[in-house]
């Protein structure tokens, strides 16, 4: 009998190189692309004017990353529940982020620095080109593509459900809509305990920007007081709730907490 050093002569001196190529090829940086680094900036802008991140899923196709059958908001929710605990403006930690998942879109949780007021598109532009010939100071101001109803303006601004003492800050449900649904038809307003998507993100469906949340007017603008705008986004809403007979004042305003 042998001693067994024939059967695997060469193994020796094979299996290190193969390693050492396997350890290089995980060490090699990823190649970043150009939309990478515009997603990356983006996002370390949005991190630099305040807004506090974190991961959400991503489309696949037309379905949702987090796999859960029928999920009812694809592509539009954060992937931990511990989101609002979570939500940093830490541009290390957001870096780790946009690299570590390159396909993951972004929230930004609303209530603790900034709120949003969310219109449809059709509502939203027509509130923005009136907001802006009356010279009324507007902050960042988003996209969110889509078809219909899911197609929204959001209107960022400052919170209005920051008080000093912290147990007194209200969950997003009681300050949704301001006063009643009816007299606002198809505003949703996001604050303490809410979120929304910041850009860029992606959509299911998306095969371009017309279904992806993007920038119309970016975050270096500074925030303004929700009040300053609501009446003549309110007026549009209610414009546009007349000239679309289908929307539904009652509709629940995503994101559907999961």
């Amino acid at each position: 009998m042998g001693d067994g050093k024939g059967r695997y002569r060469g193994t020796e001196n094979r299996l290190p190189r193969e390693n050492r190529l396997t350890q290089w090829l995980r060490r090699r940086p990823r190649d970043t692309g150009p939309e990478d680094s515009r997603r990356e900036d983006l996002l370390l802008a949005a991190a630099a004017a305040g807004l506090p991140l974190a991961p959400a899923a991503y489309p696949v196709s037309y379905r949702c990353s987090c796999e859960r059958i029928g999920c009812p908001t694809p592509g539009r929710h954060p992937v931990s529940f511990a989101w609002q605990t979570q939500s940093t403006t830490d541009p290390a930690q957001i870096q780790r982020w946009a690299q570590g998942q390159p396909h993951a879109n972004f929230i930004t949780a609303t209530g603790m620095v900034h709120d949003v007021l969310d219109v449809p598109l059709e509502a939203g532009r027509s509130a923005l080109e009136r907001l802006l010939e009356r010279g009324i100071e507007v902050g960042p101001v988003a996209e969110s593509g889509g078809e219909g109803e899911d197609a929204r303006s959001l209107f960022f601004t400052a919170t209005r459900g920051t008080p000093e003492d912290e147990d007194e800050w209200w969950p997003c449900e009681l300050d949704c809509h301001p006063e009643t649904m009816d007299e606002h038809p198809g505003l949703r307003w996001h604050c303490r305990g809410s979120y929304v998507l910041v850009p860029p993100a992606r959509l299911p469906g998306a095969g371009d920007r017309d279904h992806g949340v993007e920038w119309v007017r970016g975050p270096e603008h500074p925030l303004p007081d929700p009040l300053t705008l609501l009446e003549t986004l309110t007026d549009a809403c209610a414009r546009y709730a007349g000239e679309h007979e289908r929307l539904d004042p009652h509709e629940a305003a995503w994101p559907l907490h999961r």
